[in-house]
């Protein structure tokens, strides 16, 4: 019996050991992603700026933010919600947190479930992506060029939290589709992004592009916002939505409810 009991007990110290490693790993990651060397922005937000962005984008910088806020760069915020890991599998109630950079593209998100621990991330250039069962043993290490733009892809999509990051520069433009709808392009590090961005309201309600779903195979990706809030006196969405459209038909996985948002405060909570 006493043998057994050892056992159990050696067990259980090990996945202490494992978890407080895990732990610690991320908060250098979040570490490392702040420590980048960052082109830090002095620039304020102007109303000049939108004179030859398309009338929906136009509608939409000025419903969200004043006439001289300044430039974000950086972010951190807190969220629950559900998430879903397969078409029939069940939601199963998630809390994360999420870190920013803003003028260097980087972020670093770690969500948690009574299962299974997720950690995204994009940091210099690379994607990535690691799942660990009961936040110990990793079963998913994911990396590679579908990862890069994905992970890249999930950043600029989420820039709705961050909205200074939106407006046109070097590497990101706007161009007209109609009333409603309008593009945004966006390069870096020789990937060129696509999204068809959806406007109601002055808001932005919905995004669409393709993304990789795995190392080959592209799909229909959508992200839909929505209750937006006035949080640090910017206007943003507090409910996410992630959709995959497939053949089979839309398979919604993530649906996330902002808790806490923070701008310029380079540090973990």
């Amino acid at each position: 019996m006493w043998y057994v009991t050892g056992i159990l007990a050696l067990c259980l110290l090990l996945a202490i050991i494992k978890f407080v490693a895990s732990t610690k790993e991320f908060e250098q990651k979040v570490t490392e992603l702040f420590a980048l060397p960052h082109a830090l922005s002095n620039h304020v937000f102007s109303y000049t700026l939108l004179m030859d962005l398309p009338k929906p984008v136009q509608a939409y910088f000025r419903h969200v933010l004043n006439e001289g806020k300044p430039y974000i760069n950086f972010v951190r915020l807190k969220h629950n919600g559900q998430f879903k890991i397969g078409l029939n599998k069940k939601w199963v109630d998630i809390h994360g947190e999420q870190y920013f950079t803003v003028n260097k593209p980087g972020f670093i998100w770690k969500g948690t479930t009574a299962l299974f621990t997720a950690r995204d991330m994009y940091l210099s250039g690379k994607g990535r992506l690691v799942v660990s069962l009961f936040s110990l043993y990793k079963i998913v290490n994911g990396k590679g060029k579908s990862f890069n733009q994905g992970e890249l892809l999930r950043w600029l999509a989420e820039s709705v939290w961050f909205p200074t990051n939106l407006l046109p520069s070097e590497n990101l433009h706007w161009l007209p589709i109609d009333e409603q709808t309008a593009k945004l392009l966006f390069t870096y590090k020789g990937m060129s992004l696509t999204y068809i961005v959806s406007f109601e309201g002055g808001e932005i309600t919905q995004v669409q592009t393709t993304r990789y779903i795995n190392a080959e195979k592209l799909e229909t990706w959508i992200g839909k916002f929505s209750a937006y809030q006035k949080m640090n006196d910017i206007i943003v969405p507090t409910k996410i939505e992630a959709v995959w459209r497939l053949a089979k038909g839309d398979f919604s996985y993530a649906k996330f409810h902002v808790l806490q948002i923070d701008y310029d405060v380079p540090e973990r909570f």
